[in-house]
């Protein structure tokens, strides 16, 4: 991963801390992980039934996919946790997805509820075009995540949430300030994002 010089100023300093923490807080591994719970315990008959549900897509959509980066990097076969080198995130996010589709199947087969069955096929359909994209051009995965989940939370419980779209920026923010990302690869990810799980989850919920 690149690395930025701090020894300019303590104020730049602490402006790359900051982005050290919005990008480990805000993670894809975190927020996919968080999402499908909230979405989970919102659709569910029940809190602890939609509990249930939410954590085993959680389980299948971003435990195991993340577990088998973490697996990749100790192995050295992986940059590191958020593969900042483009050339290798092709096979784990192809591995991811797979995690995804046997969830998803799952998920349908005993009978989750709608809308969290909705939010895993955005998942899969966002993971799908991000693996393709990131074949050719290093796409920012944390951006997009996050523009998908301010999406899916503003759908699910109304245009408050749009006030998440601070994260969203911040999480952008964060990968330029790091020079993990270019300007423009954190904008394509968000709105690649944004279009891909507006349209999905809205339809599909």
């Amino acid at each position: 991963m690149p690395t930025v010089d701090t020894s300019a100023s303590p104020s730049a300093g602490a402006l790359t801390r900051a982005a050290r923490g919005l990008t480990e807080v805000f993670a894809p591994a975190v927020l996919a992980t968080a999402l499908p719970i909230v979405i989970g315990v919102h659709a569910g008959r029940t809190a602890p039934a939609g509990l249930a549900w939410g954590l085993l897509a959680s389980v299948f959509s971003a435990i195991i996919p993340y577990a088998m980066i973490w697996y990749g990097v100790r192995r050295g076969r992986l940059s590191d946790r958020h593969i900042g080198v483009r050339e290798q995130r092709t096979k784990p996010l192809a591995l991811g997805l797979v995690s995804v589709m046997v969830g998803l199947a799952l998920l349908g087969l005993f009978g989750a509820p709608r809308e969290l069955i909705a939010l895993v096929v955005a998942l899969f359909v966002g993971g799908l075009v991000a693996t393709v994209i990131n074949h050719f051009w290093k796409l920012s995965v944390h951006a997009g995540v996050a523009a998908g989940s301010m999406v899916v939370l503003t759908l699910a419980f109304g245009p408050a949430l749009l006030a998440t779209v601070i994260v969203v920026a911040a999480v952008g923010w964060s990968r330029v300030r790091l020079r993990d990302h270019t300007t423009w690869q954190v904008v394509a990810g968000t709105v690649i994002d944004v279009v891909v799980t507006g349209l999905v989850f809205g339809f599909l919920r």
